[in-house]
């Protein structure tokens, strides 16, 4: 049986990709992703997903179309960059929220990431060091997937 190809988009990685290690598909900064259908619509209605608290984790899965990329990989940021993307694809670009009682329309593609400074990363590594303000002490730290 031939394989039925659907139509996909390319999107852009919050991190840029700076933060996985190079040998991964991820480190491009980029990731192809698969229109919305029905099966992932049954994805987002699914009780029994929603229940057990993976709902967007299975949606992901379905909308990613390198399936050596793990979702578990993916840093919150990217995995918000997908879904927001998805969103758009799926459903369009405004989006209608009430917020005190009000009606407000966000168009969903006028939203800006928040660039990760190139400078603060070496080599992939999802390690990063902060020095306390008042004891001086360092800690490390790491963005959270």
């Amino acid at each position: 049986m031939a394989e039925v190809n659907f139509p996909t988009e390319v999107v852009d990685l919050p991190s840029q990709g700076l933060l996985y290690p190079k040998d991964s598909p991820l480190s491009s900064g980029k990731i192809e992703v698969k229109y919305m259908t029905a099966r992932e619509e049954d994805i987002l209605t699914s009780a029994n997903l929603i229940k057990r608290g993976v709902v967007v984790e299975k949606l992901l899965e379905s909308l990613i179309v390198d399936k050596s990329i793990k979702v578990a990989d993916l840093l919150i940021g990217d995995k918000n960059a997908i879904l927001i993307a998805a969103r758009i694809l799926a459903y369009g670009k405004e989006y209608s929220v009430e917020v005190d009682g009000q009606t407000v329309e966000v168009d969903l593609t006028k939203l800006k990431d928040k660039k990760l400074d190139e400078k603060i990363v070496s080599n992939g590594v999802n390690e990063f060091e902060f020095e306390l303000p008042a004891t001086k002490r360092k800690l490390t730290f790491k963005l959270l997937t």
